[in-house]
């Protein structure tokens, strides 16, 4: 590090201040027990925290911190932590996705405002992730994201059960009789026994992968379980690696590129990801300037399989995943298909092919993400090839990941998840059968009289980014409760919320235009035939256009649900589903320029 290096540091506008205004500042610090001698001018590094009680999947890391700070001390930086607000959607109403782009901004703001060089982002639950991008991209800082792994698996009555998806499940099983009110109460402690985030392959699990596809979380470390040692290790050494960075002006702009998300797509399309990761892509991608579009998560995955055996598409779980070689072997399999930019650079410095070229799809991926070394063995009983398949012989085929449909029902697009669909329900026309919300619908679920079928498309409207607001996980609506006793597995369901990523089922989800906003969806009366076709992308209302201006022409907006708060301010600047829900005025990169000094 040369004096010139210490000199320029953005940190040293406060604590190399001479005089008065560099007092203030240092002096202040060192109440903490803070040295004179950290303010030489070395790299101040934030740890931002979202750690949270009210969060339970990121309850732990402050712990995770601790790591992080080890590794920033030794590599001669001062690490200083600071806590952000956590959206955690396990206990936030009415959706942590309302508060995402509030984190984003306090994140951002946090970072700008303060004497840091680099900043090392700390999330877990699924909103805390892309939030913290959204914010770092924006300052363009180095940043490195370190995520707080997923929860071990669950365990009932001797089988496996994941987190979410087996809500659902039990849900259904209740409903059936097959499951008694104090099976399912025991059940529910079997389902999360560590800390963690969701360890089935729902948004949680879904965008530490996609941080650690965009070079943005060191390599190997987005399926560590929470609780493993190698978790803290990760963590230690993204601490080590974010001087580094600051050292080498490695920032978001240069990793967050075009070629980036494009890897980020196909990866969620093998690893059989979350819809929700098509939204947070394209909000992430807007706030460095990158051109992401929906229509990109179609065209950039049909040659794309689904390599990756987890709930809720399939029967393993993240703690499998992991042992079975976790990211890095679905990427190397990825890379001898020439399906990756391999020459993009990540946060360690090196390119997607080096970090991934070799990784081995086995037993356990040891120390790789870490050092890059030959893993260790022996962590587990699965074999590797049950949870991360070939391409040449895939889980599922190409072809079967998230679709993006248009039509006169959708004509800003939709979309829907291949492989946690029915295949028969992929080509479908049905009578509509319409709820203003989710609420009227669950009134009427359990009505053993309600006049709903097999065939009925049941559409769900006003759950949107504006209409809600906040876009809810309330598409995969549970089956009518008369439907599932008679053995009714699945429904086509069309909504313009969205779905959890630990759910299944055919969903079509982030109808756009909104109805709240006088989307088509809007238009929907009950028994209008719908008619869904995933293989040629399409969903649309078999109505004429004469009877639809009809119906617009007689449509009333709904009335503003707030008028004050932040509610309001989110209604009002909310982009719609197909452009990633993020505020319009966030979007872009405002840089890091050192504020003002009031002193």
């Amino acid at each position: 590090m040369t004096d010139d290096q210490q000199t320029s540091r953005r940190s040293q506008a406060w604590f190399g201040a001479q005089g008065r205004s560099g007092m203030v500042y240092r002096s202040w610090m060192r109440n903490q027990g803070l040295g004179h001698e950290v303010f030489d001018g070395r790299p101040v590094i934030g740890i931002a925290t979202s750690a949270s009680e009210l969060a339970p999947c990121n309850a732990h890391l402050t712990r995770v911190a601790e790591a992080v700070k080890r590794g920033v001390w030794q590599a001669g930086g001062l690490p200083l932590a600071f806590p952000t607000m956590a959206t955690g959607e396990t206990l936030m109403r009415p959706t942590a996705m309302l508060y995402r782009n509030l984190m984003a901004m306090e994140v951002e703001e946090l970072i700008r405002a303060n004497p840091l060089d680099g900043v090392v982002l700390l999330s877990g639950c699924d909103k805390t992730t892309p939030a913290m991008l959204m914010g770092a991209a924006s300052v363009d800082l180095p940043a490195v994201m370190v995520t707080g792994g997923p929860m071990l698996n669950g365990k009932y009555r001797g089988q496996d059960v994941g987190s979410g998806t087996h809500v659902w499940k039990f849900e259904e099983d209740l409903k059936t009789g097959r499951m008694t009110e104090e099976e399912c109460f025991f059940a529910e402690g079997c389902m999360a026994r560590s800390e963690g985030h969701c360890m089935t392959m729902g948004t949680a699990s879904t965008m530490a992968c996609m941080a650690e596809a965009l070079g943005m979380q060191l390599p190997g470390s987005a399926a560590w379980p929470a609780v493993d040692s190698r978790r803290m290790e990760t963590a230690q050494a993204a601490g080590q690696r974010i001087v580094r960075m600051v050292e080498e002006e490695l920032r978001p702009s240069h990793i967050l590129t075009r070629e980036a998300f494009e890897n980020a797509i196909r990866v969620n399309a093998a690893i059989g990801g979350s819809t929700n990761a098509v939204i947070h892509l394209i909000a992430i991608a807007g706030r460095v300037g990158v051109e992401l579009g929906l229509q990109d998560f179609d065209d950039l995955v049909r040659a794309v399989p689904t390599l990756v055996n987890l709930m809720p598409s399939g029967r393993y779980l993240m703690e499998d995943f992991c042992y079975a070689g976790g990211l890095p072997a679905v990427m190397a399999e990825l890379l001898s298909g020439k399906l990756l930019h391999g020459e993009q650079i990540t946060v360690n410095g090196r390119t997607v092919a080096e970090n991934n070229g070799t990784a081995e799809n086995t037993r356990n991926i040891g120390n790789t993400g870490i050092t890059g070394n030959a893993g260790r063995t022996g962590d587990a009983e699965r074999v590797g090839s049950d949870v991360i398949t070939g391409l040449a012989a895939p889980f599922q085929p190409a072809g079967t990941g998230i679709a993006v449909l248009r039509g006169n029902l959708c004509p800003d697009g939709a979309v829907i998840k291949q492989s946690a669909a029915s295949p028969h329900l992929l080509t479908h026309r049905g009578p509509a059968r319409v709820f203003d919300s989710p609420e009227a619908y669950h009134e009427v679920a359990d009505d053993p009289e309600l006049d709903i079928d097999e065939n009925t498309v049941i559409v769900i409207r006003n759950a949107g980014p504006k209409g809600y607001p906040g876009m809810p996980e309330v598409s995969n609506v549970p089956l009518p409760a008369k439907l599932l006793k008679a053995g009714v597995k699945d429904m086509v369901r069309v909504c313009d919320g969205r779905m959890s990523g630990t759910g299944y089922g055919t969903v079509v989800l982030h109808v756009a235009p909104e109805a709240a906003v006088g989307g088509p969806l809007a238009l929907v009366r009950d028994g209008d035939p719908v008619v869904l076709d995933v293989p040629n992308r399409t969903l649309r209302l078999d109505v004429d256009d004469a009877e639809l201006t009809r119906r617009r022409q007689a449509w009333r907006a709904p009335a503003e649900r707030h008028t004050s708060g932040y509610a309001w301010l989110y209604a009002q600047h909310v982009q719609q589903a197909d452009q990633g829900a993020d505020f319009g005025f966030l979007r872009g990169s405002r840089g890091h320029e050192v504020p003002r000094d009031s002193h």
